[in-house]
């Protein structure tokens, strides 16, 4: 696990012990910000299940103005923080321990980017896309990207917002959510 490109280009993210937290395979990552790097220079960022912070450390190292790291476990939030610091990208950055909806039904911010990789056996990316798209805090023209499994369905419309094709990688789906200008 590292940083494929940008200011921190290279550098290496400590992974997480144990199973609970399953990392964005480099692949993956490397194809989602293949498809969203011209969104990036100067947004504002949420990483909400920021596991170990690798999604939006890439952002933060291509430029992007902030990233907020949300995560309800302590030993995430500890990793995101230690992964900020080998990059030396923790100046614009925030952690937060929270659960994802606590989080979201206080959020006060806008984003440009809503990067959205929960556990895969939970209903969390459902619950968290229609929270999102219920409240105001994604931009107009914003995006969500949202990474899940083969087989796990997304709905196709959300009042406001236009959906992307799938992008597929091996057993993984990326799709993507622009709030419509």
């Amino acid at each position: 696990m590292r940083v494929i490109t940008g200011k921190a280009r290279g550098v290496a993210l400590k992974p997480p012990d144990g199973l609970l937290t399953r990392p964005t395979a480099d692949r993956v990552k490397e194809a989602l910000f293949s498809i969203i790097h011209f969104e990036i220079p100067g947004a504002r960022v949420l990483d909400l299940f920021g596991g170990t912070g690798q999604l939006g450390i890439e952002a933060l190292s291509r430029d992007a103005a902030s990233a907020v790291f949300v995560d309800e476990r302590e030993d995430s939030c500890k990793l995101i923080k230690e992964n900020l610091k080998r990059t030396g990208l923790g100046q614009n950055a925030r952690v937060v321990r929270a659960d994802y909806l606590s989080f979201l039904n206080s959020c006060k911010e806008k984003f440009d980017i809503i990067l959205l990789d929960p556990p895969y056996a939970e209903v969390f990316l459902e619950n968290s896309l229609k929270r999102i798209t219920e409240i105001d805090i994604l931009q107009s023209g914003g995006i969500i990207v949202t990474e899940r499994p083969l087989g796990k369905e997304l709905p196709w419309e959300f009042s406001g917002y236009s959906r992307s094709k799938d992008y597929k990688y091996g057993k993984t789906l990326l799709t993507l959510y622009r709030k419509d200008k």
